[in-house]
């Protein structure tokens, strides 16, 4: 089958080389030439301009954008006018599922299919494969199916599911979800958990690396042992911890796999200063559990997280200070809980 891909970012580049890989015909376009002149070499097809991609395709053509959300519309606008009836649009990025609704209806006045993609997989999907979650016209997706087979892992990238009586396409690593907006919605939340899963290895190992208390703490310290307990501290190798939980570990997970690589090439992450970004799912999570009237406090905490750790939480800190002084006269400890 062939392929038309905007974007050859870290994932769409690599999204490109494993379709060639399996036999696909890819024709490339990127906004800069040097992307498509490495891929050219690789075997794909190269555009130097979105109506040049378009031609070499052949209908009903398939286009797969594989471009930050904000720039999915505009190119969109860019396509529309060289696409045909019956072509298809996929978006591969990270949408807000009610633009994929709207973006279909629009598309739908033109005789164009539009299907929406989650795509998880992240710079390893080359080796590994990605995680498909689909949304669009049934018809339309099966159409589609040997793209999404041939990007996906397999069946042999997880164990068989004993008690699973009814295997579907899911169990290869794609999945047509439901009508258009439900894969980019799977995906929203899948990032959501995400956000969760890592809050809770961090926290987790953070409080390995600082598990001592001693009764000479100051006033207001963590580390301060309280009446009945004993004080202790221990010096865990977070790196030897980690390596043991992925062994017969329930918490064992790729997650996991990847803070063990970290540890073991930096048991102090010195190359991190800990300011964590966030790219919109969470809070478009968060934003549509509220609508819903769904309870998500573990996500809705990791996403707080993220935001404390680029100071957003700093002036509510301070006045937490001035109020504790202002009751008690209580004076901040300083760094390191010592006086």
């Amino acid at each position: 089958m062939e392929l038309g891909m905007i974007g050859l970012g870290r994932m769409g580049a690599n999204m490109v080389r494993r379709l060639l890989r399996k036999g696909h015909r890819c024709v490339v376009y990127n906004r800069s030439p040097g992307p498509v002149e490495t891929l050219v070499q690789e075997g794909a097809v190269g555009a130097f301009s979105l109506r040049e991609l378009v031609q070499k395709l052949s209908p009903p053509r398939a286009v797969w954008i594989m471009l930050p959300v904000d720039a999915v519309d505009p190119t969109i606008d860019a396509l529309l006018p060289e696409l045909e009836r019956d072509d298809v649009i996929v978006d591969g990025g990270n949408s807000y599922f009610e633009l994929d609704i709207q973006r279909a209806r629009r598309l739908r006045s033109r005789g164009i299919h539009y299907v929406d993609c989650g795509v998880s997989g992240g710079v390893w999907g080359l080796e590994r494969g990605y995680c498909l979650m689909i949304g669009g016209e049934e018809a339309v997706v099966r159409r589609l199916e040997p793209i999404f087979a041939a990007l996906a892992p397999g069946e042999a990238a997880a164990p068989a599911n004993p008690e699973r009586k009814h295997p579907s396409t899911a169990d290869s690593g794609y999945l047509h979800c439901g009508p258009h907006g439900a894969g980019h919605f799977v995906k929203m939340v899948h990032n959501g958990i995400e956000y969760g899963l890592m809050a809770a290895y961090a926290e987790g190992f953070n409080l390995l690396r600082q598990a001592h208390v001693s009764r000479g703490a100051a006033e207001g310290a963590t580390a301060m042992v309280e009446p009945g307990h004993e004080e202790y501290r221990f010096q865990f190798n977070l790196a030897d911890i980690a390596e043991l939980w992925r062994r017969g570990s329930v918490i064992g997970s790729w997650l996991l796999d990847l803070a063990a690589m970290s540890f073991a090439r930096d048991p102090d992450l010195k190359e991190f200063t800990g300011v964590v970004g966030d790219s919109g799912e969470g809070r478009w999570t968060i934003e549509t559990a509220v609508r819903q009237g769904v309870p998500v406090p573990v996500l809705a905490s990791a996403l707080f997280a993220r935001f404390a750790s680029r100071g957003a939480a700093d002036f509510s800190n301070r006045i937490l200070s001035a109020l504790r002084f202002g009751f008690g006269a209580h004076k901040e400890p300083v760094q390191g809980g010592k006086q």
